[in-house]
């Protein structure tokens, strides 16, 4: 067994708004695809042309979508009780982007696609994600670093927005 060590960088806001509100924002701006029916498309595509042609028109306005989200806040609730903050974890991405990192540095998969965490917090509602960037650097692919560079600012972007800054 190989072990590599990696630092993150995780990149946060924290918005005065609502946790509904962030959240309703963050999903006004990502694409929502039944994942059945995607997968099937996907599945049955037989070029990356008709494969992109599946995708494209599944992005929202920053080329992400989500493929899945665990609310949080309804475990926490359970154990504490209905004053726990609301939490919720959305892993949104872009196969075609995912792919673009994966065919350089295989592990970039293991990250691809990302999580955006909102939470409530004492200061407000905080938006975190770990930066796709700071998780490839360890493996030195630079066409890699450039695609999660790009990725990063969409999330950047993304999480700006919905925090309202």
């Amino acid at each position: 067994m190989t072990t590599r060590q990696i630092s993150i960088q995780r990149s946060s806001v924290t918005s005065a708004k609502p946790f509904e509100s962030v959240v309703a924002a963050l999903n006004a701006a990502v694409g929502h695809p039944d994942m059945g029916e995607f997968a099937k498309k996907i599945a049955s595509a037989k070029t990356y042309n008709e494969m992109e042609s599946v995708v494209q028109p599944m992005l929202g306005k920053y080329g992400l979508m989500e493929f899945i989200h665990f609310d949080v806040g309804m475990v926490l609730a359970r154990a504490q009780g209905s004053g726990a903050p609301k939490s919720l974890r959305i892993v949104l991405g872009n196969p075609l982007t995912m792919q673009a990192m994966t065919r350089h540095v295989p592990d970039a998969a293991s990250y691809a696609p990302v999580t955006v965490l909102i939470d409530e917090r004492p200061g407000g509602v905080q938006l975190s994600y770990d930066t796709m960037a700071s998780l490839l650097v360890p493996y030195g692919n630079t066409e890699a670093l450039r695609v999660a560079r790009e990725l990063d600012d969409k999330v950047g972007q993304l999480i700006a927005e919905a925090a309202g800054s």
